[in-house]
């Protein structure tokens, strides 16, 4: 029992030592930027943008590519299980910030936009908005993360089909995982939320499933150059090497 206490202990030590020496190794603009276009998206896509038939498209989409785009650098640089762990991370803070949202909702007083109208509709709508419905920040966390493992493995898969490392395979490994991802990201909160909460038919589904992805999508695409850059830089800075000193140091003793 004493030893399998000590093993336990051992690997939740060393599960937190990996996460202290990534946070440390990946710059911090770009964890910050990540955590807060995961929070943004959530937020704005309580509005709408295009509602049309079986068009739909929320604002959280300007946000949404980001975060992808900073997954795919983190792949790229730190590997799957790195982007994964910043997934995790970036939707812990997240649903914190939901939480403290809903009690604020809950605090009395009124919004600044109430005093213009002094209509309580007003605050009542804020509230509802900020404080958001358990139903959405479930269905948004699964979809979050589950995409975010999609998206990993396959820019790490196709990354490791080509021996190349050009902007050719970052847009590729990137288009491809980032597509994919953002239409499982769409079809579970869709599925959990659109159509067992609000009555959408597998049609809507399915057809803004794919739009959403499509639009999220062209945002990488504009933006591509710019992250295959910023990941050169790094490696020519050698950006990040005590995480990789690290893991080398748990392969060669057997704890990983």
């Amino acid at each position: 029992m004493t030893k399998k206490l000590s093993k336990i202990s051992s690997k939740i030590g060393s599960f937190f030592d990996d996460y202290k020496i990534l946070l440390r190794s990946i710059p911090s603009l770009t964890v910050t930027v990540f955590v807060l276009s995961v929070v943004c998206a959530n937020l704005m896509a309580n509005k709408e943008l295009i509602n049309y038939k079986f068009v739909a498209l929320d604002c959280g989409f300007a946000f949404s590519w980001i975060m992808f785009l900073c997954m795919d650098v983190i792949c790229k640089r730190w590997g799957a299980k790195a982007s994964v762990k910043i997934s995790l991370l970036a939707l812990f803070i997240n649903l914190c910030v939901c939480l403290s949202f809903w009690a604020l909702s809950k605090a009395p007083g009124n919004w600044g936009e109430f005093y213009t109208t002094e209509n309580q509709s007003v605050n009542d709508a804020l509230n509802t908005t900020f404080g958001g419905a358990w139903y959405v920040v479930l269905g948004s966390a699964l979809a979050f993360i589950t995409s975010s493992v999609v998206n990993a493995v396959l820019n790490s898969t196709i990354g490791s089909i080509f021996k190349k490392d050009n902007f050719g395979v970052f847009a590729l490994r990137s288009y491809v995982s980032t597509i994919i991802a953002q239409f499982v990201d769409n079809m579970i909160f869709a599925t959990v939320v659109s159509k067992f909460f609000f009555g959408w038919t597998w049609t809507q589904v399915i057809v803004c499933s794919c739009i959403g992805a499509v639009c999220e999508l062209l945002g990488e695409v504009f933006f591509s150059g710019f992250g295959y850059r910023v990941v050169c830089q790094w490696e020519k800075e050698n950006v990040g090497s005590a995480y990789f000193d690290y893991q080398d140091k748990l392969n060669s003793t057997g704890r990983v």
